[in-house]
């Protein structure tokens, strides 16, 4: 039996695809594009691919302050590094207030994350059971600032702390890491269909992102 939470991972983007069917400045689209394959390129484990050239700027920087130290990540590496670190934690986002401009993403959103006790304790998070299997919500600011080339430049994470909760659930409600990865891939032939091959490679007039 299916979690009851599965729909949510294959809805978490739908705000941002809301915000494209209103938006005609090519330069924003290519930002949302980027923003909702990155998303799903993360939920499926394809570091490589967020971290290429085609996806990310040079020298990107993300500033992240989730549990009780917040920290820095620099470089293409040091950002594929962060990612392989987070380990087997499905992650996803809901209820997303998302906002284009020139400079990149404002996203406000609830942020869920769900594995073991044990996992969970390597970002920070206090939980009692190393085995027990947990959901952390907490309200967040996602800030990703973009080039002129819809390119990634980085991640500023904010965490709302006064709202961060955390329950143990039932192991009914679970959802593998590796069943969100398939959904994620889901979501992204989805994008490709619905797009086109390579479409979140945007090109102007004399540049091609």
């Amino acid at each position: 039996m299916a979690s009851k939470y599965e729909q949510a991972v294959y809805d978490c983007m739908n705000p941002t695809l809301d915000l494209l069917e209103k938006t005609t400045n090519p330069h924003h689209r290519a930002i949302l594009k980027n923003y909702c394959r990155h998303v799903h390129l993360e939920g499926a484990a394809m570091f490589e691919e967020i971290t290429a050239p085609d996806m990310m700027a040079d020298d990107p920087v993300y500033h992240i302050t989730w549990g009780d130290s917040p920290f820095q990540v620099k470089g293409r590496k040091g950002v594929f590094d962060f990612y392989s670190s987070i380990g087997e934690i499905v992650l996803w986002n809901s209820g997303d207030k998302v906002a284009v401009a020139d400079w990149g993403i404002a996203d406000e959103m609830w942020f869920h994350q769900m594995s073991t006790g044990a996992e969970l304790k390597k970002l920070g998070h206090k939980v009692e059971k190393d085995d027990g299997l947990y959901l952390v919500h907490s309200l967040q600011a996602f800030i990703w600032p973009y080039d002129e080339n819809a390119l990634l430049k980085g991640e500023h994470l904010y965490e709302d702390k006064s709202t961060l909760t955390i329950e143990e659930i039932d192991p009914a409600d679970y959802m593998t890491p590796e069943r969100v990865r398939e959904i994620h891939r889901e979501c992204l032939a989805d994008l490709e269909e619905r797009w086109g091959a390579n479409y979140w490679v945007w090109q102007r007039e004399g540049v091609a992102a």
